[in-house]
């Protein structure tokens, strides 16, 4: 495989006040660099944007180390050995790895993970069968607790994770699984689709009445990716008992000021309630058993994933803001070919 001499890469350029903006970001061309021993220089054939990389674009503490002003931006990529130094991977193996947001990466042979092209396509590995795919494998399961009694409320339900999220619920036999969207179109998808017994466009009238009208019996589980109203309807409509698992809050990333939390917390008292959050990365060791489970139903063609895709490297910035905006539906993915 003949390498180009240099290479470009999307760094972060200013952090964000509120909302990204075109701005927030810039492109620089760089050399490629040949990997020392242990080293791989890996391709990138296409790249993820998340909404969690919002939360690095900020200087504070979090689980993650934050984006550094003029350098490269990280995020998950599924690219070909392009040049190995390790015994362990083969020039034309495909990997999935962290440093996206760029064409080429150089990275250690321990920071990548082989991905068997017969299984599925590259792509899937950023989303059903990548972190996406065990965040709601995770959030369901270990922090929820799912079970076949159960009325399951998904929010962001058009997502790459809730959209995985409520199949899952209905493949392990919940009595109902209702998901909230952006759009009429979203709407149809999740019903018509995916399989949701009710959906609603939150767009269309306050959270908890549309939420009391799809799901009149309450909930038992919420899968929480918006936070704000989603979150407080919540609670309003939990049965006795009832668990969250807190996945996220896209709601409130782009907030310069703190926001109120969610009314009628006593709820959480008198309804018995359990809340949890959770980061995909404290699951990895979930990964075989994830694999195995989703892995089948997806060859079974039992589950379904959808992908938004835009091309280039200089479409990274474009894809990360519609994200944010939830123009995506499912998987929000920048193919680099």
């Amino acid at each position: 495989m003949s390498l180009p001499d240099t290479a470009r890469e999307v760094r972060l350029a200013e952090r964000p006040s509120g909302w990204p903006t075109d701005s927030t970001f810039e492109t620089a061309t760089v050399p490629v660099r040949r990997p020392a021993a242990g080293q791989l220089l890996v391709r990138n054939l296409v790249m993820s944007v998340d909404p969690a990389m919002r939360g690095q674009m900020d200087d504070r503490p979090s689980y993650v180390a934050p984006f550094q002003i003029g350098e490269p931006l990280n995020g998950a990529a599924v690219g070909e050995v392009a040049v190995s130094e390790s015994e362990d991977f083969q020039v034309g193996d495909l990997v999935v790895h962290t440093l996206g947001w760029r064409e080429y990466a150089l990275l250690d042979a321990n920071a990548a993970r082989r991905v068997d092209p017969e299984l599925a396509e590259p792509n899937a590995f950023l989303g059903v069968l990548g972190a996406p795919g065990l965040t709601a494998y995770t959030g369901l399961f270990e922090i929820a607790g799912l079970r076949e009694t159960d009325v399951v409320f998904v929010s962001g339900a058009a997502g790459a994770v809730g959209s995985i999220a409520g199949q899952l619920a209905k493949l392990h036999g919940a009595r109902k699984v209702v998901g909230s969207a952006g759009s009429d179109e979203k709407v149809r998808h999740l019903t018509e689709d995916l399989g949701f017994d009710a959906a609603f466009n939150y767009k269309r009238g306050p959270v908890h009445q549309q939420l009391a009208e799809a799901a009149p019996e309450g909930i038992d589980v919420y899968f929480d990716n918006v936070g704000g109203d989603h979150l407080e309807a919540a609670i309003h409509s939990m049965n006795d008992f009832g668990r969250i698992a807190m996945c996220g809050a896209i709601s409130q990333y782009n907030e310069v000021d703190a926001q109120p939390g969610p009314r009628g917390m006593f709820q959480m008292v008198s309804k018995r309630l359990t809340a949890r959050g959770f980061i995909v990365i404290d699951h990895f060791d979930k990964y075989p058993e994830f694999m195995a489970e989703v892995g089948g139903w997806l060859r079974q063609g039992r589950l379904r994933y959808e992908e938004t895709v835009l091309h280039g490297l200089d479409k990274a910035p474009e894809a990360f803001l519609g994200m944010m905006r939830g123009e995506n539906t499912g998987k929000m993915l920048v193919d680099l070919r």
